[in-house]
């Protein structure tokens, strides 16, 4: 397909301000001048908007297994991620995979399987699509295999979580271990077990966790911190070289990472919403303070595209700003220089978007139309 156009009538979102005027495409790359060969695509009514760069997206997962005890196939499940992500403006993205010590959906056996999947997909996939690879810190048998794989996918992020030392003060009967137990496929009380054995391990967390954090150093990966709870947890994550903020659950944590100039990660269902499904930090008011850089897609694809109109529309932001948590921001944070802003010489990753209605009503990424709502 063409990766050469001039799209004409609408809106340009660009430098802070929309402005009517041409913009210009050609072999997959803005440009300010037009070619004389180029396709012409009528934006009339529309905004055109920087693609989407979403650095963490659960909703994979509910692809894969929508019900309990209930898989589907995985080529199958990462093309249908694809079509809901275009459609709903994301361009770039990078799915939450999981490595942890737990069996079933989040074993260390289906994130091999889901690597091996996505890059035998990779090819037919539309949306520019990476990981973002959940390590979490109990999972210490497999710090050697996750660096193998930031070897092979340099484009990759990797963030670090720690969700056993929470959930170890819970009991059998909790909400949140029956739901890891309906995921694991094993009973309640056999989880419960299962948290308490690997706490036993608790010892050998830290030479872990500073083995992974210094390997991907090493090898230039961006390293995110999720769920931190205050600004002495920031800060023993800036130690290990931890340079994004991603979900902190806090005021505090998310200010002691502005503070340093550290990129600040909320959700965008947060926003959207107007709270936290699970009382933490409120996205709005952060965003507001100015203690929130980006917006993620988290479990609800949807929620980037809406969560900045709604910031727009609610007086929180203006339009330019809104957007930059969905594009620009998280771009810079992935180190992804070559996207999230419309400017010459930037991958022409655009999406073309009605104001009223908020349809997305073409997507191009790296110049190539993928999405065409006529």
């Amino acid at each position: 397909m063409t990766q050469t156009w001039t799209i004409t009538g609408g809106e340009i979102l660009a430098q802070g301000a929309l402005t009517a005027r041409p913009l210009y495409v050609a072999n997959g790359l803005i440009r300010d001048t037009p070619t004389p060969e180029a396709r012409t695509y009528d934006a009339r009514g529309a905004w055109v908007l920087p693609g989407i760069v979403d650095l963490h997206g659960d909703g994979f997962e509910a692809i894969v297994q929508p019900r309990a005890g209930v898989h589907f196939p995985y080529p199958l499940a990462f093309a249908e991620a694809d079509r809901q992500m275009l459609a709903n403006g994301i361009t770039t993205a990078f799915h939450a995979l999981t490595v942890s010590w737990e069996p079933g959906l989040r074993s260390i056996e289906v994130a091999r399987e889901l690597v091996a999947a996505l890059e035998a997909a990779t090819s037919g996939l539309r949306c520019s699509t990476h990981l973002n690879i959940r390590w979490e810190t109990f999972a210490v048998d497999h710090v050697a295999e996750v660096l193998g794989w930031l070897d092979r996918r340099p484009g990759d992020i990797l963030s670090i979580n720690d969700h056993t030392t929470a959930n170890r003060a819970l009991d059998a009967g909790s909400s949140k271990v029956k739901r890891m137990a309906a995921r694991m496929g094993i009973t309640p009380e056999e989880t419960k077990r299962l948290i308490d054995e690997v706490w036993a391990r608790r010892a050998e967390v830290p030479g872990a966790t500073a083995q992974i954090c210094a390997g991907a150093s090493a090898r230039g990966t961006p390293i995110l911190s999720h769920d931190q709870c205050s600004a002495e947890d920031w800060a023993e994550g800036r130690d290990l070289g931890i340079s994004v903020s991603e979900f902190p659950m806090t005021e505090a944590a998310a200010a002691a990472a502005r503070d340093a100039g550290e990129p600040v990660i909320l959700g965008a269902p947060n926003a959207l919403r107007g709270l936290s499904h699970n009382g933490a930090l409120c996205a709005t008011s952060a965003i507001s303070a100015g203690l929130c850089d980006v917006l993620a897609s988290d479990y609800y694809y949807p929620a980037p595209l809406h969560a900045a109109f709604r910031l727009w529309q609610a007086g929180v932001l203006p339009m330019a700003d809104a957007w930059a948590l969905v594009s620009t921001n998280p771009a810079r944070a992935a180190k992804l220089q070559d996207r999230g802003e419309i400017a010459p010489g930037k991958r022409a990753d655009l999406i073309v978007v009605d104001p009223d209605s908020r349809e997305v009503r073409a997507v191009f990424v790296a110049g190539r139309k993928v999405l065409d709502r006529v």
